[in-house]
């Protein structure tokens, strides 16, 4: 055998020796797949999607952004050939087109929300934009909140219409060493409260700011339950991911405080250690399944969707869909069903041919 051949190989068994023996001695179980192309519990909507990342459902129409910055268009259960808009995204790992939002009254306004991670004179940005649409056609796009702080790998992203019609958008820290998610004048790390329109409400905890609550790594999902209060899922560093119940004016903690410990923060709700890497979360208020929990849960790491009740903790953790891989976002449709997308493109999952894929789950 060629010398330089032998040493590759030599170097090659050592490391994969080294990568075995450390792995943690209590991975995360890989759930049995429940889930095949002929299930009639599921209906694949759309396939080859790139990256999704976030789903917004009205009426007969499913609008998914796609990380490199396309806005698909699901109508009929049928996709759109053509986007509703191609933005130009930054190329960075955790950033581009995240989430998207549809306004209380899109079906009078036609108004889209978007958060879009950009590239200006070499510094990352995140920005808020408010897209008209007509006939799934772009007619306006417009930024109405912008200079969000931008990274790699934790821009947080998702947005979502609250119950008082306002607009929460979680944003994440630029790095895992920075302390800005403390920093009130900063709007990295934080839950934010904005107006339809860009503008700061008045009735928000800290004067002529936008920032709800601080202190935050992550966010990833976020709901409202039937009392009104917000939940939000948070990734952690490497284990430790929170489901935090989130109150005006307060600090949860990062970087100072991972899940729970110091009086001086919030504690989570919720925490898992070691990581399940949690998506889009809602509270189900339908009548086409009868759960036994009423929280539902994407997750990536654990590859699953769950029923949980967040209070109850992980002992009420019950899988309702595995075997498709890693799940980025679940939303609740207007007729009851749930719909989900599949992150096997992002770079840390294993794609098949049709990766990847927007899901109703039927029963």
């Amino acid at each position: 055998m060629d010398k330089k051949i032998s040493i590759a190989v030599v170097v090659i068994a050592v490391a994969f020796s080294v990568y075995t023996l450390t792995l943690p001695s209590d991975p995360i179980p890989l759930p049995e797949p429940n889930f095949n192309s002929n299930n009639d519990s599921v209906e694949i909507l759309a396939k080859n999607l790139d990256k999704p990342r976030s789903i917004a459902v009205s009426d007969n129409r499913i609008f998914v952004t796609e990380k490199d910055g396309s806005i698909i268009i699901v109508e009929n259960d049928v996709q759109i050939e053509s986007p509703l808009a191609t933005l130009r995204a930054a190329d960075v790992f955790d950033g581009g087109l995240l989430g998207i939002a549809l306004h209380p009254n899109f079906s009078e306004n036609h108004h889209i929300y978007v958060f879009l991670t950009y590239e200006e004179d070499d510094t990352l940005w995140n920005k808020i934009l408010r897209i008209t649409e007509s006939e799934n056609k772009l007619q306006d796009a417009e930024t109405i909140f912008d200079k969000i702080p931008g990274s790699s790998f934790t821009n947080g992203g998702f947005i979502k219409f609250g119950p008082d019609e306002k607009l929460y958008v979680g944003t994440g820290a630029t790095s895992d060493s920075s302390h800005l998610p403390q920093d009130l004048d900063s709007l990295s790390g934080k839950i934010l409260r904005i107006n339809d329109d860009g503008s700061i409400p008045e009735d928000n905890p800290f004067a002529n700011s936008p920032v709800y609550s601080l202190g935050h790594r992550n966010p990833q999902g976020m709901t409202w339950d039937d009392d009104g209060n917000l939940y939000v899922a948070e990734f952690g560093p490497e284990k430790n991911d929170e489901i935090n119940v989130i109150l005006s004016g307060k600090n949860y903690g990062w970087p100072e405080q991972e899940c729970s410990g110091n009086e001086n923060f919030e504690n989570a709700v919720l925490c898992y250690d070691p990581s399940i890497e949690p998506g889009g979360i809602l509270f189900y208020t339908g009548d086409k399944f009868d759960f036994e929990f009423p929280f539902i849960m994407a997750s990536m790491r654990a590859s699953n969707v769950y029923q949980v009740d967040f209070e109850e903790g992980l002992s009420s953790q019950k899988s309702i869909l595995s075997g498709i891989g890693r799940v980025r976002d679940v939303v609740q449709g207007p007729d009851g069903y749930l719909y989900v997308i599949t992150s096997n493109t992002d770079g840390k999952g294993f794609p098949d041919a049709n990766d990847d894929k927007l899901l109703r789950i039927l029963k």
